[in-house]
């Protein structure tokens, strides 16, 4: 009894983190407050004077922090998953024999308190990616509006208005900041540590020593955006050049061994199929 209670919470308990999981991932984690389930529950099991640690927030930074989360959110969340984890490893200790069971508990919360990590890794390079992919186009729109005659806090804000990339709304909370009376050099060296991207890096530091000494901007915008689309066509000739080796590993192990398999099929079929005639003959 004991054995298929723990089967049915861990089960319970693995469906609904794996489905908010993948709800949340789908809705590309837009808008804040939108935090999974599994943080709101975890939130509230935690106690309130646990803070989480430095390098989760800026790991989140890092993500675009998805759904307005925060580390003490991801905190909840990794404690809570582990707890699954946990009844999922003992589920799997009274089923598996031996010692095999005791590794299972062991390594249950374990898995379950490093899921969240990996999720989070997968966002961070998926966010990243939108980054790069969008930073030419919004280059190129500020540029746009920088030579219309806007500051370039207006542009940025103006930049955020005409998009919907995550680059974008980046860009909108930085002209937000600005409105409030935070220095735009301020918010671009947060805005940089937050992305830790080169071609971020590039243009934020662009940007501030333009506002700094009053150079021209737009051209040095233009010039950025040149460097971003050759920088991401080269990113995706290397891509293309990492799978040949894949392919080729792929046809090697699976396609090879299995088209073999079926020559020699048919070699012993037509061997057989000859022996047996001679011996009829005979």
């Amino acid at each position: 009894m004991t054995a298929e209670a723990l089967a049915f919470a861990a089960a319970a308990a693995g469906a609904v983190a794996v489905a908010d999981m993948r709800a949340f991932a789908a809705g590309g984690g837009g808008g804040a407050g939108r935090n999974p389930a599994l943080a709101r529950l975890g939130r509230r099991l935690m106690p309130r004077a646990v803070a989480a640690p430095a390098d989760l927030e800026r790991r989140l930074a890092e993500a675009g922090r998805p759904g307005g989360l925060d580390g003490s959110d991801l905190l909840a969340a990794k404690c809570l998953a582990a707890l699954a984890g946990a009844l999922a490893g003992l589920m799997l200790g009274t089923l598996a024999p031996g010692r095999l069971g005791l590794a299972a508990a062991a390594v249950g919360p374990v898995a379950g308190f490093l899921l969240p990590d990996l999720w989070l890794a997968r966002r961070r390079a998926d966010h990243v990616r939108a980054v790069r992919r969008d930073l030419p186009a919004l280059l190129e729109l500020l540029a746009v509006a920088v030579e219309g005659g806007l500051s370039p806090a207006a542009a940025l804000a103006e930049a955020g208005r005409h998009s919907r990339a995550p680059l974008a709304r980046a860009w909108s909370g930085l002209a937000a900041q600005v409105a409030v009376g935070v220095p735009l050099a301020d918010a671009l060296e947060a805005h940089r540590r937050e992305l830790r991207i080169p071609e971020v890096d590039a243009f934020a530091g662009a940007l501030a020593r333009a506002v700094r000494h009053g150079a021209p901007l737009s051209d040095t915008l233009v010039a950025q955006a040149r460097e971003a689309r050759l920088a991401r066509r080269r990113a995706i000739h290397e891509e293309a050049a990492r799978a040949g080796p894949k392919m080729q590993l792929v046809v090697a192990v699976l396609l090879v061994p299995s088209v073999m398999l079926l020559v020699a099929a048919a070699l012993l079929g037509a061997l057989s199929g000859g022996a047996t005639d001679a011996l009829t003959t005979f």
